[in-house]
């Protein structure tokens, strides 16, 4: 199969690094891709929301199959167009239609959908502009602390928990009037602080039927000891300690197949991926949020543990015959542990080079925000630069080959967490 994958970041060099091994990929195109993507696919210069250069890309190469990575496209309508355009209506592709990728691009539509489907989740309201002084009404009512959401796609930032009724009164303001999240906070969800662990969950369906992939932890503050500000995930950790058999059956009982029934039932096309954000409060799940893609930096320790054929499984999602996938999973651990540039996630300097080990043992390493200068040297160009995945049969051994090959990594002002997979461990020890 001739295969375009869509995305420049660590979940795509992960999705490349996987798809490759499979023999039913003959081609790997990825658009835009990274400097990892480079050494193991061909990387196309096409933005993620050029659709009609992807529409072209697409008969150029006789694409078979499209996977699309992040949820920009898919929030704003790839599927749709794709399907809609006569050359291409008959492409398979892993995504969404837009109206499945509401469930990301609305917290106010997904928060709708969990209560008609009776999928156990936090209580909340939603205001506008115009609705300000009903919000901050509201909000002295309301327990702290307190969650305030912005309704859009906010780069991973439009989620804050405020702790004194003071700081939730003027967040609530600076999102709805001075709107701090630009078009993405003209809603806001005011929504229940739930207590307990979270965890990723992640499934693959084709619309009817359903795979739950392996879950994972990841770790979204700056900060050791989860201080600091929110960013897009500084690392992961799978499997889940407290994610048991018990605690798994519940989920796949009250969340996930309601869930599918769900867009079966609304008639929400959904060929794709659903990462599910759960709380474990007193061993019971609660969805925080959906997401109509794969994680970030999840993904990089989900999949080094799919043992079953990854191309295979993308097929069966797009073509709608996931029901006979076999999927094997590896009861080993994978640790990942996510490198970024200095001053991330505020302002930070692009163009370090940065020198990687000459051999790695026991982990792997996935780009992110890198690109080659014109030297041809790799530098940092995002502000997740690396995740550096180690493998093992315990945790204990995943996290030290994650380090060691962290170690051995450097470029100028480079930052990582120290502490990741530290909590899992003291809660094994208990």
């Amino acid at each position: 199969m001739n295969i375009l994958l869509l995305g420049s970041g660590g979940r795509e060099h992960a999705f490349a690094w996987k798809i490759v091994q499979s023999d039913d990929c003959s081609h790997l195109y990825v658009a835009p891709g990274n400097a990892g993507t480079a050494s193991i696919a061909t990387n196309v210069p096409l933005g993620i929301t050029d659709f009609e250069g992807i529409h072209d890309f697409i008969l150029e190469k006789s694409i078979d199959l499209v996977v699309v990575g992040p949820e920009e496209p898919l929030v704003k309508g790839l599927v749709d167009y794709l399907h809609n355009q006569p050359k291409t209506a008959q492409t398979p592709i892993v995504g969404p239609s837009q109206l499945g990728a509401t469930l990301e691009g609305s917290k106010d539509f997904s928060k709708r959908f969990m209560q008609r489907n009776h999928v156990p989740t936090a209580a909340y309201e939603t205001f506008t502009a115009d609705q300000l002084e009903a919000g901050l009404a509201y909000l002295e009512t309301q327990k702290l602390p307190i969650v305030l959401k912005a309704d859009g796609l906010a780069a991973g930032k439009g989620v804050l928990i405020c702790l004194t009724l003071e700081e939730a009164k003027a967040s609530l303001k600076e999102m709805l009037e001075d709107q701090k999240f630009g078009e993405a906070s003209s809603k806001v969800v005011i929504e229940e602080f739930l207590t307990g662990i979270e965890l990723s969950v992640f499934v693959a369906t084709d619309g009817k039927s359903y795979k739950i992939l392996p879950e994972a932890k990841d770790y979204k503050r700056i900060g050791e000891g989860d201080t600091g500000l929110n960013t897009g995930g500084m690392g992961a950790i799978s499997p889940v300690v407290f994610a048991d058999e018990a605690f798994m059956k519940k989920v796949e009982e009250k969340v996930v197949k309601p869930t599918i029934d769900g867009l079966a039932k609304e008639k929400i096309a959904y060929k794709g991926f659903l990462f599910i954000g759960l709380m474990n409060t007193d061993g019971e799940p609660y969805v925080i949020e959906y997401n109509v893609r794969m994680g970030d930096p999840e993904t990089e320790a989900v999949l080094p543990r799919i043992e079953s054929d990854f191309v295979t499984l993308l097929k069966g999602i797009a073509t709608g015959t996931l029901d006979s996938y076999q999927l094997q999973i590896s009861p080993n651990y994978a640790t990942t542990v996510v490198m970024v540039s200095g001053g991330y996630p505020g302002s930070y300097q692009k163009g370090y080079t940065i020198t990687l080990p000459e051999s790695v043992s026991g982990a792997e390493i996935f780009h992110a925000g890198t690109a080659l200068n014109e030297n041809g040297e790799l530098v940092n160009q995002g502000g997740r630069v690396l995740a550096i995945t180690g493998m093992g049969e315990n945790i204990d051994e995943a996290l030290s080959n994650a380090f060691a090959t962290v170690k051995g990594i450097s470029w100028d002002q480079s930052y990582f967490r120290k502490d990741i997979g530290m909590d899992i461990l003291k809660l094994m020890k208990k």
